[in-house]
Formats: C-alpha cells, sequence, structure tokens
C-alpha cells in the first residue's frame, strides 16, 4: 500500500512542475499506480479472509 502512495505522489509532484518527464513517465506511473492498487486490494482481501477461516 505505501508502494502505492509513493507511485501517487510521483505522478502528482511529476505532473505538478509539468515538464518532458511528465509526458514521458505518465503513463509508465499511472499504470504502475494501478498494477499497485490491484495488489494492495487483493492482499487485503487475502487477510480478510484469513481471518474468516
Amino acid at each position: 500500500m505505501l508502494a502505492t502512495v509513493l507511485v501517487l505522489f510521483a505522478g502528482i509532484i511529476s505532473f505538478g512542475f509539468n515538464t518532458k518527464a511528465d509526458a514521458k513517465y505518465s503513463t509508465r506511473l499511472m499504470a504502475a499506480r494501478v498494477i499497485l492498487q490491484g495488489v494492495a486490494v487483493a492482499l487485503f482481501g487475502l487477510m480478510m479472509l484469513s481471518q474468516i477461516w
């Protein structure tokens, strides 16, 4: 979950400065964020399932 937050802030900072780096890395940062969010949700779901059983 921390990795998701770090990638999110990197994207926000990159967007805020509106540099060439933003254009170059914005798609990669967004894809990384989506993947990390999926991993975080899956891990959260596994933690909830382990509490049930």
